[in-house]
């Protein structure tokens, strides 16, 4: 549990912002380089994501203004959002900078109304969202995926 140093030292240290300049979307594709989910993404790809994302999160050192950690959100503002790329720099993780992150987007104000939040992860990292409400018992719902791929095939109906 973060104390109350600890929660001044993290907001006196680092700023949320809420918009990406372009310095910054290139600093976020040097931190998507050190992940095996998101390596390779060119500038202008991530430029766009950032730009068609409903609501984004950076967190940015005070000192440097760096990027050091990220989120982004696509939502409908009323029933459903998707949590996605949340990603520390992994020379600031164990800062409480997950938990800024977080913190920043549950309580931005244009989420307060949304019924359930839906995120994808690595197994590993599950303990750290089950912290947050998020679990992996989905009872009679089914999570599916499809490659973003078009098909050649129409399926038999």
């Amino acid at each position: 549990m973060a104390t109350i140093e600890d929660r001044q030292r993290v907001e006196t240290n680092y700023q949320v912002v809420n918009h990406l300049t372009d310095e910054q979307i290139q600093q976020l594709c040097e931190l998507y380089e050190t992940t095996w989910w998101a390596k390779g993404r060119p500038f202008e790809v991530v430029q766009r994501m950032v730009n068609h994302s409903d609501v984004i999160v950076g967190i940015c050192d005070r000192q440097t203004s760096g990027l050091i950690g990220f989120a982004r959100v696509l939502t409908d503002y009323t029933y459903r959002a998707l949590l996605l790329d949340v990603i520390v720099h992994e020379t600031y993780r164990d800062r409480g900078l997950g938990r800024l992150i977080l913190n920043s987007v549950f309580h931005h104000p244009d989420l307060q109304s949304v019924e359930a939040w839906l995120l994808v992860c690595r197994e590993d990292v599950v303990p750290f969202y089950e912290k947050w409400g998020f679990t992996t018992d989905f009872k009679d719902v089914c999570l599916m995926a499809r490659s973003g791929v078009p098909s050649s095939q129409e399926p038999n109906t």
